[in-house]
């Protein structure tokens, strides 16, 4: 002591917190001569690359609903010298393209399921990107029956039921993610504005599709996708912090992050400093450092099941699914063999006409995240815009 006053005991640096910093974040803070990034940007980092993660998956999801007038044309598209490809090019060519999607809804919703348990048991960012390569992988596959060509409708399944397997990772992972960075004010706002994400990567998805279409190479359309996936698979494995301990800051939901934790970007910043290097040391008038990350333990199905909200919710999105993916997988195809003014389109005309309805999910998301936080009426507003879809 000096002068009869006990000194601060000195903060010593986390070296298991830097040691959970993805390969980039670490290397970018190193960069900042051991500077570390603020809790915003930190949470601004994680919005925009869980938005394109989930982005790229709906967007790898698009090609089939684009190409299925390709695969199976009609019969004046026949006779201007359009083949199709077997073995959806022939009289149950509708039916076994139906068949593929189902193989791939049946392995995604399975898949779900796991995924959820499995991700609790391990690393999200690793996990995340185990999906997104696979996914990625799968997609390509699938366009690359093309130039191997592959006639086999078994093939296309497998391929289907793989993607659907590797597509399963990215919802629960994703939300987990966000869940463990930003807290409950303007959750609505923020899930709105991030959920935009299935909707620019259906529109992402349909224009590359689209435009791969205008070359006569309906394989690319899924070959895009699929790389396209693969390299935000890598983005996530260098750059995605999965939640604020791992970088030296506190948790929103947890005491320390309660006040100032909210928010899209907003909160007071406990960690913008780094003394010595040190990664994981906090400088919010405390010497002691933010406690390491404890997983919480993940609630089995049983126990899901009595969550207040959980059953309602999940029949709701059910059916808002339902309709979801009947638009997502069959409206391009629907467009395309209805006469609109006299006319029919092309398929990549029509695939570009689809986006609106995405376009639409975009402007939809983000008023109802606003209108269930400014009147905190997130079942009332859930309900209303579910009834006002009945109609369209």
């Amino acid at each position: 002591s000096r002068g009869g006053r006990e000194e601060a005991p000195v903060t010593k640096p986390f070296a298991m917190d830097r040691a959970r910093l993805p390969p980039g974040m670490a290397r970018l803070v190193a960069s900042r001569g051991g500077k570390n990034l603020s809790a915003h940007q930190y949470r601004f980092s994680v919005l925009v690359i869980t938005f394109l993660s989930y982005m790229m998956y709906h967007a790898s999801r698009k090609p089939p609903s684009i190409v299925k007038s390709v695969l199976n044309p009609t019969d004046e598209q026949r006779r201007a010298g359009v083949p199709g490809w077997a073995p959806f090019n022939g009289p149950d060519g509708n039916e076994m393209l139906g068949q593929t999607d189902v193989a791939f809804l049946a392995a995604y919703s399975v898949g779900m399921f796991f995924s959820g348990h499995i991700g609790d048991s391990m690393d999200l960012r690793v996990f995340l990107t185990y999906g997104m390569v696979g996914s990625g992988l799968f997609v390509c596959a699938f366009g690359f029956g093309q130039a191997w060509e592959q006639h086999s409708m078994a093939y296309f399944i497998f391929v289907q039921i793989a993607a659907g397997v590797f597509q399963s990772t990215g919802w629960p992972s994703v939300v987990s993610v966000m869940g463990n960075w930003f807290g409950k004010s303007k959750r609505g706002l923020i899930m709105g504005v991030w959920n935009a994400h299935t909707s620019v990567g259906n529109i992402l998805g349909s224009l590359l599709a689209s435009a791969m279409l205008k070359t006569g190479d309906w394989g690319n359309a899924f070959v895009i996708n699929g790389v396209l996936t693969i390299a935000c698979g890598w983005l996530v494995y260098m750059f995605l912090v999965v939640a604020p301990e791992d970088a030296g800051h506190p948790s929103p939901h947890g005491a320390a992050g309660e006040a100032g934790g909210d928010g899209l970007l907003g909160g007071k910043d406990v960690s913008e400093n780094v003394s010595d290097g040190a990664v994981g040391s906090i400088n919010h008038g405390s010497n002691h450092p933010v406690s390491p990350k404890r997983k919480p333990q993940a609630a089995g199905f049983k126990a899901a099941l009595k969550i207040p909200g959980v059953v309602t919710f999940s029949l709701c999105l059910f059916f808002t699914k339902l309709v979801a993916y009947t638009f997502l997988y069959w409206l391009p195809f629907y467009i395309e063999r209805t006469e609109i003014g006299g006319v029919y389109l092309t398929p990549a005309q029509a695939g570009r006409l689809s986006t609106l309805f995405d376009i639409g999910g975009v402007a939809g998301g983000i008023l109802a995240g606003y209108v269930s936080d400014r009147f905190n009426a997130r079942s009332l507003t859930s309900a209303g815009v579910v009834y006002l879809s009945i109609p369209v």
